[in-house]
């Protein structure tokens, strides 16, 4: 099965040269404020891909997701009419032939955006994840893994990094840290799984980086 990987592509999808393949993943952000007419317009491209399952999450700009959840989920079966459906993941999972796939659109606190938590929640945020999971989709990077900020920190979550070293998914998929795309192996406690950065967007939030293509 072929797993096309994306991200924070922030209202530009249509600028992007996304690969044919299976799955296509969105770990969030598809818009830059999240108001209805940009998720509507979004959601419309996505559906228009020709993969046979679109599966994503909310980001932290995509406000509609957590303000009016009903109207946001409205769009969503009403986008996939007609054609592949899109499938939206918010603390819950999926199986598509056999490859078990669960999302969270939550990260933690930044500049009071959607999704956001509180860091000493961490714990309990990432406590349902579910254990030997084939795909995690997170908006947010764990510490150590594609979280390096432009003045040189990391800033992904501690939490959620010993839930992946706990509960062993074999690929995470995240975004949100645009700089730290990339496709990176887990070492230590988190061995066995490969963490993906898929943001498509630059610093700049132009179109900067290919998606990424997995096959499992």
């Amino acid at each position: 099965m072929r797993i096309v990987c994306i991200s924070d592509t922030h209202n530009s999808l249509k600028r992007i040269a996304v690969p044919d393949g299976d799955v296509l993943v969105h770990a969030g952000d598809l818009t830059m404020s999240g108001t209805v007419r940009e998720v509507a317009t979004q959601l419309q491209h996505l559906a228009a891909l020709p993969h046979r399952y679109k599966v994503f999450i909310a980001g932290n700009h995509d406000w509609l997701f957590q303000r009016d959840s009903g109207l946001a989920r409205g769009l969503v079966d009403g986008a996939g009419l007609g054609g592949n459906p899109l499938i939206y993941l918010e603390e819950s999972a999926v199986t598509i032939d056999g490859i078990a796939i669960w999302g969270s659109p939550w990260q933690p606190e930044f500049c009071n955006w959607a999704f956001n938590y509180d860091r000493a929640e961490g714990v309990e945020r990432w406590a349902s994840m579910p254990h030997g999971l084939d795909i995690l989709v997170t908006h947010g990077p764990p510490h150590g893994y594609g979280d390096i900020v432009p003045r040189g920190e990391r800033v992904g979550c501690f939490d959620l990094a010993d839930a992946v070293a706990h509960k062993k998914p074999r690929y995470h998929i995240f975004g949100h840290i645009h700089c730290g795309y990339g496709v990176y192996e887990g070492v230590g406690a988190c061995a066995g799984t490969t963490f993906i950065n898929a943001s498509c967007l630059g610093e700049d939030y132009k179109v900067t980086n290919k998606p990424v293509v997995i096959d499992l």
